[in-house]
Parts: structure tokens; sequence; C-alpha cells
């Protein structure tokens, strides 16, 4: 099927009864609604709708046992359905606003960091000196102005459909076990006196699962491998870009993703929190690793 074919396959599929704009080629198996991924909600055999499912369609459960779930299992949060890429992209500015005013300090002090017996360094201290909590907040710290608005521009095209797919824990989940292991990974191979900030290595964890998820879903894939492809490209051509975060950040995506999206739905659970946790351990050995090279 050539490119044309498939475009004119997609265009003729119904959209989805909540989100029209939303081609879609699943249907309710109660009501035989179309229903887009966001909408979907998994039943012992096919998918369900919202609307079926809440009212329970004759199945005799209540509807607060049927609480309508997302393609990965996680609760359909009502309201905003960006609210956590929002809050993230809202924190993120905020850091950066404060860096603004405090100056170069604040990076000197919350940075990722490897450790301070360095020269140059006018006594600042780093992870192997204790401070892990720079594996946490180097996430929301960025350079200048192309940095943070691309990372946010990023965040806001990928993290808003992923956000409503996966659920709001799981995908809140998924953006920072994928910074932990980007941020971890650079710890471990970058040079102990190499600053490094941003929150690529969780936006790059981000394109991993929509990946992962977009293969689930049989979706065109060639749009967010094609945008993943320049990201990679920029991130080995430019110098100061610490692409050891960007490929922790999109391996541990990708592991999650698959824990996320093709979990059974008997251990979902299990398998979900389980491929988090595993991602986790990992990172953390890592920087155990890291921290017993460098004391």
């Amino acid at each position: 099927m050539n490119q044309d074919q498939d475009e004119a396959r997609q265009s003729s599929l119904p959209g989805c009864y909540r989100h029209p704009e939303v081609h879609t080629g699943i249907r309710c198996v109660r009501c035989d609604r179309p229903i887009c991924p966001e909408c979907m909600v998994s039943a012992s055999v096919g998918f369900q709708c919202p609307e079926c499912v809440r009212s329970g369609s004759g199945t005799g459960h209540t509807p607060t046992a049927n609480r309508p779930r997302t393609v990965a299992g996680g609760v359909l949060a009502s309201g905003d359905r960006q609210l956590v890429t929002k809050i993230l992209i809202g924190i993120n500015l905020a850091v950066f606003l404060v860096q603004q005013v405090l100056g170069t300090r604040v990076i000197d002090e919350f940075a990722l960091l490897g450790h301070a017996g360095v020269p140059g360094l006018d006594g600042a201290q780093g992870v192997a000196d204790g401070q892990w909590y720079r594996l946490v907040t180097s996430m929301f710290l960025h350079q200048g102005y192309l940095h943070v608005g691309f990372n946010m521009l990023s965040l806001w095209w990928v993290g808003g459909p992923l956000e409503p797919a996966l659920g709001r824990a799981r995908y809140l989940a998924l953006y920072f076990v994928s910074g932990l292991a980007g941020g971890a990974l650079t710890y471990l191979l970058a040079a102990q006196n190499q600053f490094s900030l941003g929150a690529s290595g969780a936006i790059f964890g981000l394109f991993g699962a929509m990946a992962v998820l977009m293969r689930r879903m049989k979706y065109d894939m060639r749009p967010v491998i094609g945008l993943l492809v320049v990201n990679l490209i920029f991130t080995f051509s430019w110098s100061g870009i610490a692409w050891q975060a960007h490929v922790g950040g999109l391996v541990a995506g990708v592991v999650v993703g698959i824990g996320m999206v093709h979990a059974p739905a008997e251990r979902r659970a299990l398998a979900q929190w389980g491929s988090c946790a595993a991602v986790f351990a990992l990172s953390l050995a890592l920087v155990l690793i890291r921290t017993a090279q460098l004391t």
C-alpha cells in the first residue's frame, strides 16, 4: 500500500465519537461507537467506550467498579487531559525564570555534577559528595532560552497526547524514571567535572514510550520516528549536548513503555510498576558504581 492509499484509508475511517478529529478503526464491542486510543477501555474481549463501562451495560457491575480506563489501564481522568504536562512545563519555566534572577549559582548548586575534587569549581560539590538531589533538580534547569524553548515545545508535542493515553500516574512515573535514567547514565559516563542539565532525558523517554504506543495501536509511526531521528542527529552533531542523558532516557522510555502498553490485563499492575522499578533500580546501581569510582 503506497502513501496515498494509506492516507486515503485513514481519512475514510470514522471519527471517534468523543474526538471526531481522530480517525479510528476500533469500535466499542457493546454499542459499536468508534473509539480512539484515549477513549478505549480494555474489556475481556476487545474494547468498550467510557459510557458503556460507566453504565455497566447490563453486566451487573456498578459504575464505580467499571471506571473508564486508558489503553494502559490508567483511570480516565476527567477535566483537563494534559494537566500534568502543563504543570511540568510550568515548573520548568518557573525554574528558568528563577535562574534568570539568581544567575549561574543556581546551576552551580543544582545541576548534575559528578565530583567536587577537581580544579576550578570553587568548592562546588557533586553527586559523589552526597548531593544526590542533583539527579532530580538538574531535570528542571536549562542553559538558555533556546534550550528551554525547544525542550518545552517537545514536551508539549509528545507529552500532550501521551498523558491521556497512559493516565496521569503512569505518565508521571514514566517522565521521572526516564529523567533519572538519563541522569544516571550521564553521571556514569561523562567527565566528573562536566555540568549537565535539562529535561531532555525525560522527554526522550516520552519519545520512546510514544513510539511503543503507536506501534501497539498500529498507527503511522513516521512522524514520531522522523522527529526522534532529527533530535538524535542534533544530539550527536552539536557540541555541549549530554548525549548520555538522551540515550539513557530513550532506552528507559522504551522499556517502561513496553511494560505500560503490553502488560497482560491479569498482571497489569505488576508489569507496569515492575518495569518502572527495574529501570529505577538499574539507574540506582549505575549511580552507586560511579560513586564508588569517584570516592
